[in-house]
């Protein structure tokens, strides 16, 4: 099965609303990572960004790896720029049962700041997302315990956002970010936020990498069966989460949208 590298062919695939769960589907190596990235993006969004590299110094071996995979030379930083995605390392310490995470090269973050994670285990990185202790966690243990180097798994999600801008890292509370948005308008100013990620085991390190591709498009340029898909989700989002996202400042202006243009 495959994902695809735009909004819209994401969607379908991601969740709906409801309870959290993994949705992980099985790539081909031809479609791990996006095809014809715009290195001359990357370049300019880590030079705007820079902190948004984080490294351990147990992230060294496997961002060469890493590196040389991509086809370029140096570790982690020098990986992150020859591809679209933004790339994260996870390990465990000697001793420990956890995974952490010891590097981070992220150009375009969806509200999220990687010196604020670099080193903590995988129940802390996801603490924000509420619901992840109940509903994901030991099954996201288990499946980072047990993954081989060679396959490649994939999942994607969805957020709205006051803006396209790749990396989305809110200046101001829903209630202002979304405070123009009307049923009328919101095709134009509310933005559909989609990360492709994927997960593999590096087969010399036996760190597990984690990809996160960014795309964004304005709602009124999704398929009518996306922006369908979306009106219902949003009404359903598991308690707090929504909160989390920011819904009840869009929610009655995303629905409003879908209701008028249902297919």
């Amino acid at each position: 099965m495959t994902l695809g590298f735009s909004v819209n062919t994401l969607l379908p695939k991601a969740r709906g609303g409801g309870q959290l769960r993994m949705g992980l589907v099985k790539l081909e190596e031809r479609d791990w990572l996006q095809p014809a990235p715009d290195l001359a993006a990357r370049a300019e969004g880590f030079a705007q960004w820079p902190q948004g590299v984080q490294l351990t110094p147990a992230a060294h071996a496997p961002g060469c790896e890493l590196a040389a995979m991509l086809g370029t030379q140096g570790a982690l930083p020098e990986a992150a720029l020859a591809a679209h995605e933004d790339l994260c390392l996870l390990t465990k310490r000697e001793g420990e049962d956890v995974y952490r995470l010891i590097g981070a090269a992220v150009a375009w973050p969806s509200d999220w700041h990687p010196a604020d994670k670099i080193g903590l285990p995988l129940r802390a990185l996801h603490a924000p997302i509420a619901g992840y202790e109940e509903q994901l966690a030991t099954g996201v243990d288990r499946f980072m315990e047990t993954l081989r180097p060679g396959p490649i798994y994939a999942r994607c999600n969805w957020f709205i956002a006051a803006t396209g801008d790749r990396r989305w890292l809110p200046d101001y509370p829903p209630q202002e970010a979304f405070a123009h948005v009307t049923p009328d308008n919101a095709g134009e100013t509310l933005f559909v936020r989609s990360e492709r990620q994927t997960l593999r085991r590096l087969p010399q390190t036996g760190a597990i990498l984690f990809t996160i591709g960014i795309y964004a498009e304005p709602l009124g340029n999704l398929s009518p069966a996306n922006i369908a898909m979306l009106g219902k989700a949003v009404q359903t989002l598991v308690n707090g989460e929504g909160d989390r996202r920011g819904a009840p400042a869009y929610a009655d202006s995303l629905i409003g949208f879908a209701e008028r243009n249902a297919p």
